[in-house]
C-alpha cells in the first residue's frame, strides 16, 4: 500500500511539476528576457546547492528510522517554490522559487525511496521502483497535457498556468499523510554514520562513475531549448515533452520487472549507451523533423535507467544505511548537475548548441564502457 501512495503523491506533485517545467525556457527567454547562460546558471544551482541536503536528509532518516516526516516536509516546500514563479518579473526570482521547490526534493527524494526500498519484497525491488517511477511520469505526462490544453485554449497565460499548478501540488502533500512508516532496522543499535568509507566498495566505485557521468548529462531545459532552436513552436515543445513523458511512464515498470530478471548492470549499461547515442542525436539534428525520433527515444532511455539504478543503489547499500547510501547518490548526481548545466550553457553561448550534446553524448558512452566494468557480473 505504502508504494501505491507513495507513487499517488509523485503522480500529483509531477502534474503540478510539469505543467511548470517545459515552459520556464520560454519564460525565462522570452518573458523574463534571459539568456541561455542564465537557464544554465538557475538550473545547475537549483539542482545542485538542494542536492546538497538529499544525503544529510537520508542521514537523518535513518537516525531516526522514519521516512514520512522528511518526505511530507519535501513535498511541501516544492509546492512553496512554484509560488515565487507566479510573481516573478525578473529572473532571480525564478532561482530563489526554482531553489525553494528543489530544496524539497533534495529533503524528500532519500527518505521517501528508502521507504519504497523498506516497503517492498528485496525480489520484486524492481519492480516496486519501476511502478513509482511509472506513477511519476504518469503524472508528468498528465502535467503537459494540460499545461497544452490551457496554452492552446487561450484561458491562461504562462502565470495563470504555474498558478494552477499549485492544486495538483498541495493534493500531492495531503495524500502523504496517509503513509506509514516502515522500521527496517533497530535505531540506536548500530548507529549509521555519515561518511563516505562506510558506503561498500563496488557502490562507491559506481556513484564515482554516475558522478562523472553527470557531468555531461546537463538539465532537461537544455533539450526543450534545443527544439526552441531548431523552430519547433511553443505548444509544439510541449508536446514533444509529452510524447517523452509517455515513452517513460509506458517504459518504466516493464524495465524495473525486467532488472529483476535479468539483473541491474544489463539494464545500465545499455542506458547509458542509449543516452549516448540520444544526445549525439540531440547535436547533428538539423530540422524539427529528427526531434519526433529523438524525444520517444530520450523517454526509453530514462523508463530503462531510472527506477532500475534507485534499485541498485537500494541493492548495494546495508539496510543500516539505506536512506544515508541513496542520499549520497542522489546529492552526487545534484553537485554533478552544477558545472554540467553551467558548461552545457557556456558551450551553447560560446561554440553553438549542438556543442553540449556531443559532449554528453561522448560522456554517455564512456559511462556504459565503465559500468560495464565496475560493476562485475552483478
Amino acid at each position: 500500500m505504502n508504494i501505491i501512495i507513495l507513487g499517488l503523491a509523485s503522480l500529483l506533485t509531477d502534474i503540478s511539476t510539469e505543467m511548470v517545467y517545459p515552459l520556464l525556457p520560454m519564460f525565462l527567454t522570452q518573458t523574463l528576457g534571459a539568456s541561455p547562460a542564465i537557464l544554465g546558471f538557475i538550473e545547475g544551482i537549483a539542482e545542485s546547492v538542494a542536492s546538497l541536503l538529499r544525503v544529510f536528509s537520508g542521514y537523518i532518516s535513518d537516525r531516526l528510522g522514519r521516512r514520512k516526516p522528511l518526505a511530507i516536509a519535501g513535498y511541501a516546500a516544492s509546492t512553496l517554490g512554484k509560488v515565487f514563479l507566479v510573481v516573478a518579473e525578473a529572473w532571480p526570482t525564478v532561482l530563489a522559487g526554482r531553489f525553494v521547490d528543489r530544496f524539497g526534493k533534495g529533503v524528500r527524494t532519500a527518505p521517501r525511496d528508502a521507504l519504497i526500498a523498506d516497503s517492498a519484497d528485496p525480489a520484486r525491488r524492481g519492480r516496486a521502483y519501476g511502478l513509482h517511477r511509472a506513477m511519476d511520469s504518469l503524472g508528468a505526462t498528465l502535467g503537459v497535457v494540460v499545461a497544452i490544453v490551457l496554452l492552446r485554449s487561450g484561458a491562461a497565460n504562462l502565470r495563470a498556468i504555474f498558478l494552477w499548478s499549485l492544486i495538483p501540488a498541495a493534493l500531492g502533500v495531503g495524500v502523504l499523510f496517509f503513509a506509514r512508516d516502515v522500521r527496517s532496522h533497530r535505531v540506536g543499535t548500530h548507529a549509521p554514520v555519515l561518511r563516505w568509507s562506510v558506503l561498500p566498495a563496488k557502490l562507491r566505485a559506481y556513484m564515482l562513475v554516475v558522478f562523472l557521468f553527470t557531468l555531461g548529462n546537463s538539465s532537461n531545459q537544455f533539450l526543450l531549448l534545443r527544439a526552441q532552436n531548431l523552430g519547433v513552436a511553443t505548444a509544439a515543445v510541449l508536446v514533444l515533452y509529452l510524447v517523452f513523458n509517455i515513452t517513460y511512464a509506458v517504459v518504466a515498470y516493464p524495465a524495473g520487472r525486467l532488472s529483476d530478471w535479468v539483473g541491474r548492470r544489463t539494464l545500465l549499461v545499455a542506458g547509458y549507451a542509449l543516452y549516448g547515442l540520444v544526445y549525439l542525436g540531440f547535436g547533428l539534428a538539423s530540422s524539427p523533423g529528427s526531434l519526433w525520433l529523438l524525444f520517444p527515444v530520450y523517454g526509453l532511455y530514462m523508463g530503462v535507467f531510472d527506477g532500475v539504478e534507485k534499485a541498485l543503489v537500494a541493492d548495494l547499500a546495508p539496510t543500516s544505511i539505506r536512506a544515508t547510501a541513496i542520499g549520497f547518490h542522489a546529492t552526487l548526481v545534484g553537485i554533478g548537475l552544477l558545472p554540467a548545466s553551467l558548461l552545457a550553457g557556456w558551450m551553447w553561448t560560446s561554440f553553438g548548441p549542438a556543442v553540449p550534446f556531443y559532449f554528453g553524448g561522448v560522456l554517455g558512452c564512456a559511462a556504459a564502457l565503465a559500468v560495464l566494468i565496475v560493476l562485475g557480473k552483478s
